[in-house]
């Protein structure tokens, strides 16, 4: 008997990897299906080759084939280790930013660690996954703008806006800014898979990940689906922040997600006037981060000074990096020089 490989997708649409909560189709697990007459031959990646999961995909999947397909059928499933495919395969390292609770400045790491990284001679991304609260498009003075479209390969495909030499793309280009948006969890969720898998990333050497707070769907949903290099969380040195930031990391940490933790970045650490660029005032607490971070077991990657410069860059669309001349600027270069040394760990 003669089979299609669309046949096989199909009936392959039904079987669920019940760790990311979708179908195995969906989440780009089946890497190549090979006919030869009535042997079906198919790879299937998997984030580790011990998952527990994996020998009830594999029956699975010979069932629902010889179910819907052919019972006399020879079926050969191999479990590997998944590779990034589609839009994704270009991207060698995709980073996320998170934080326990908002107002802690993740949006304003994410962006001027991404304009660091670009400095260091790197091809960067950044995506803002921050759903519910996008802040990426007035950071980059782009509230207005609007990507393009291509077709490729039969698909038509989102192409990020280039600015300061990063490729930008926010779900805020998309919904009008003065309006709430208003989406259950797996409406979000879907707008996030398709920012990751209907855009046009090309060649990166970073994408920076700007995810919103907390431990809900979104942040969910991105380690769960997709090969991320590991998670880097903003907190400020008051206990309340680092309390919320303890529950997100130890999320991440989980065993059924183990995501590699590449650090932590305490921001308003310390206030330094414009005035008296060499002095410290720790108004917050001084050490905290830094303790924070040795209790989780997970590199401390610096501290962000609390400056004027920072926040007045930011409304301005001009984030505070490009600037040469401010030495909040050297911070943010060695942050991302530290990042960059965790990465290739």
């Amino acid at each position: 008997m003669f089979y299609k490989k669309e046949q096989i997708i199909k009936a392959l649409s039904d079987i669920i990897f019940f760790p990311k909560s979708n179908n195995i189709i969906a989440l780009n697990m089946v890497e190549n299906i090979e006919i030869k007459g009535n042997i079906i031959n198919i790879s299937i990646g998997f984030p580790k080759l011990d998952d527990p999961a994996i020998n009830i995909v594999k029956n699975a999947s010979i069932k629902a084939i010889k179910d819907k397909v052919d019972k006399n059928a020879e079926v050969n499933i191999t479990a590997v280790v998944e590779t990034k495919q589609g839009s994704l395969s270009g991207i060698k390292n995709i980073i996320a930013v998170a934080s326990g609770k908002g107002g802690v400045g993740k949006s304003m790491v994410a962006a001027n660690l991404a304009i660091a990284l670009q400095k260091s001679g790197a091809k960067v991304g950044l995506l803002d996954a921050d759903i519910y609260g996008p802040s990426i498009p007035i950071m980059f003075n782009l509230e207005n703008e609007r990507p393009s479209v291509i077709e490729k390969n039969g698909k038509t495909l989102i192409v990020p806006i280039k600015k300061y030499g990063i490729s930008v793309l926010s779900i805020g280009f998309f919904v009008e800014p003065e309006k709430a948006l208003i989406w259950r969890g797996p409406m979000a969720s879907k707008a996030l898979n398709q920012l990751f898998n209907d855009t046009d990333w090309g060649k990166l050497d970073y994408l920076i990940v700007d995810l919103p707070p907390g431990t809900g769907d979104i942040p969910l949903t991105l380690v769960q689906s997709y090969p991320i290099t590991g998670v880097i969380v903003v907190t400020t040195p008051q206990q309340v922040a680092i309390s919320d930031v303890r529950k997100a990391a130890n999320m991440f940490q989980q065993e059924q997600i183990k995501i590699p933790m590449l650090g932590l970045i305490e921001n308003m650490s310390y206030f330094t006037p414009a005035e008296l660029p060499n002095n410290k005032y720790y108004i917050f607490g001084e050490g905290t981060g830094k303790q924070f971070a040795e209790s989780l077991n997970i590199p401390f990657l610096g501290q962000i000074p609390l400056v004027q410069n920072i926040s007045e860059s930011g409304d301005s669309g001009s984030p505070v990096t490009l600037n040469n001349d401010l030495p909040v600027t050297k911070v943010f270069i060695k942050l991302a020089e530290n990042l960059k040394k965790q990465t290739e760990k």
